[in-house]
């Protein structure tokens, strides 16, 4: 499946992203986000800057780039959220736009351990909250 970029919240910019999501910044290849729902604590997303549908679409170097954009977010993720683990999902079953899902893991927190859930709903934030885990994932960018 194939999406156009008229289409896609992430080339968009969409009110659709917007509800589910808060920019942090852009790094070499990509754009890091805040999920708005935080039942897993400083889950992010990392999303390739161009409309691409898949990860083997890219060069070596685009490639390289964009996982180094990923790992360098979940090394900010880790270091100050301190999860247990990170899941990464990268399914685009319905929005091909090629994007990781960062998720955090906590012994006895929610799913763990386990399959993390898409979005369960269960957990939003005061702004000031967002913004002050946006301050700490920028810092340790």
């Amino acid at each position: 499946m194939y999406s156009d970029p008229k289409d896609c919240l992430y080339c968009t910019n969409n009110e659709t992203q917007k509800s589910l999501m808060i920019e942090i910044c852009h790094l070499r290849v990509s754009r890091v986000f805040l999920f708005k729902e935080q039942t897993y604590h400083g889950r992010c997303l990392v999303a390739y800057d161009k409309h691409v549908n898949d990860l083997n679409e890219l060069s070596d170097e685009e490639r390289n780039n964009f996982m180094a954009d990923v790992a360098q977010t979940t090394r900010a993720m880790q270091k100050v959220f301190n999860p247990e683990k990170i899941n990464y999902g990268a399914f685009s079953d319905t929005l091909c736009h090629l994007h990781f899902h960062l998720v955090p893991k906590y012994v006895g927190g929610p799913d763990y351990p386990g399959l993390f859930r898409m979005n369960p709903q269960e957990v939003y934030l005061s702004d000031a909250e967002y913004q002050d885990m946006i301050a700490k994932i920028k810092a340790a960018l």
